[in-house]
Order: structure tokens, then C-alpha cells, then sequence
């Protein structure tokens, strides 16, 4: 009988066993048989057993240091949901967008067409100017019964010395649409969460309303109590000129 669950207990072979076995065998002439067949069978147990041990051991350290080194959940990232509002306005003064006709159907927009785009960026009440957008928009479907399309949109938000967050996700020029928060530095180091995005005018005038996760508070300067958004609205003659404290520190131009 071979015992595997306790390392102190030797396998072993009965030696009643071995003796009554000894004797049946010489009596029949085939003493050189029995015994190499007795080795075999304890030289077996042995090795299984060891086998075992060598195995259950390995198994052992790869839990071991599989607990030490196994991802924890960061605790320290803060789980509140705070709210930035943003217009994203086309003032037709930096060549925005640029239509890249990159699909086979010329008539109308299809798969494969590219829009890169870069336009200003205003706080939600339109008094200062933040900074820019910059990203691509790759064309997904022309939807002719709502006669609009959908891109799958990639861009940053610049808010000059405060940093810049990174958004992918739908964009649908026929109604509004979340996306994705994917990152971003700055103040907004380490930020997760979603943006709304409503279109107002297409493609000039867009407003946002981000959920952030993960950041400490927000900046109290970018903490505005947000201008409705109608085609009417419109950023203050001082945030357009980009006068003196009508902008953010070193927005982005």
C-alpha cells in the first residue's frame, strides 16, 4: 500500500507478504522472477510517490507566488462622478473639417471615408476659451432613411495647462450619442468614464456633458453652471478675442 497524503510515511511492502510469496516461488523454481518483480513493483510506488511530491510542490509555489504578484484593485481611484461641460464650435477659421473620399461611391459618404477635424473648445457657460478638438472620424454607414451617417469617432479635448482627455466611440450626425472616456493628463491623469455628445448645428456647433471618474475635483474654473444648448448660443465677445481672463492658462490655439 503506498501512502501519498503524508511525506513522514515510507511506501512499503508488507514483509508477511514478501516471505509467503518467497516461499510459493521457490518452491515452483521461479525465485529470480519474484524477486525482480517485487523490486519492480517497490521501485514503482516509490517513484509514484515521489512523482507526486514533486508535483503537488510545484504547485504549491506557483499559488504562492501567484497571490503575491496577482493584480490588486487600485482603492486610491475615486469612484465620484463629476460633470464638465463643454461647447465644441467650428468658426470656419481652421479648415475644419477635411472630407478624405477614401470609399468607391463618390455620390454619397460610405465606408471608409475619413474626417479629420480640429475646432474650438469653449467652457459650458461660453465665457472663456478652453482650447481645441483634434481626432478622426472614420466613416462606418451611410444611413439614408434618417439621412445622416455613423462614424466611429478617436479625438482629445485641449484644455491648455490643465491638460486633455481622450474620448472614442459612436458619433451619429442624426442624433445624440455617448462615447467612451479612454484617458487622459493633466488634471484628468488616470480619468475614466463617458461623454454625451448633442449635436446643435451640424458639424458647428456641438455640446458635451462628461461624466469623470478616477480624478481628484475638478478645477473650480472649469465648474460652470452650463448655457443651454440652442443654435442661438454663443461664446462672449471677450472668450472669441481671447482677451485676458477670458481664457484658460496657455490655451491650446
Amino acid at each position: 500500500m503506498a501512502t501519498y497524503g503524508n511525506p513522514a510515511v515510507k511506501p512499503f511492502i508488507s514483509s508477511k507478504l514478501i516471505d509467503n510469496r518467497v516461499a510459493s516461488s521457490f518452491k515452483s523454481g521461479g525465485n529470480v522472477h519474484f524477486l525482480q518483480s517485487v523490486s519492480s513493483q517497490n521501485l514503482k510506488i516509490s517513484t509514484d510517490y515521489q512523482n507526486f511530491s514533486s508535483r503537488s510542490g510545484s504547485l504549491s509555489t506557483k499559488a504562492f507566488f501567484w497571490d503575491i504578484f496577482k493584480p490588486k484593485p487600485d482603492s486610491s481611484r475615486s469612484t465620484k462622478v463629476q460633470e464638465l461641460y463643454v461647447y465644441e464650435i467650428n468658426e470656419r477659421d481652421r479648415g475644419s473639417p477635411a472630407y478624405l473620399k477614401l470609399s468607391q461611391q463618390k455620390d454619397v459618404n460610405a465606408l471608409g471615408d475619413l474626417v479629420p477635424f480640429s475646432n474650438k473648445l469653449y467652457s459650458g457657460d461660453l465665457q472663456k476659451r478652453l482650447g481645441i478638438t483634434a481626432g478622426l472620424c472614420i466613416l462606418i454607414q451611410h444611413v439614408a432613411e434618417k439621412k445622416g451617417d455613423r462614424y466611429e469617432a478617436i479625438f482629445s479635448f485641449y484644455f491648455g495647462d490643465y491638460g486633455h482627455i481622450s474620448v472614442q466611440g459612436p458619433y451619429l450626425t442624426y442624433e445624440d450619442t455617448f462615447m467612451a472616456v479612454t484617458g487622459g493628463s493633466g488634471v484628468f491623469d488616470g480619468v475614466y468614464g463617458k461623454v454625451k455628445l448633442q449635436q446643435i448645428v451640424f458639424p458647428f456647433k456641438l455640446f458635451y456633458t462628461f461624466y469623470l471618474q478616477g480624478i481628484k475635483d475638478l478645477p473650480a474654473e472649469l465648474v460652470v453652471k452650463p448655457v443651454a444648448p440652442t443654435p442661438a448660443a454663443e461664446p462672449s465677445a471677450a472668450a472669441k478675442a481671447t482677451e485676458p481672463g477670458a481664457v484658460v492658462s496657455n490655451f491650446t490655439n
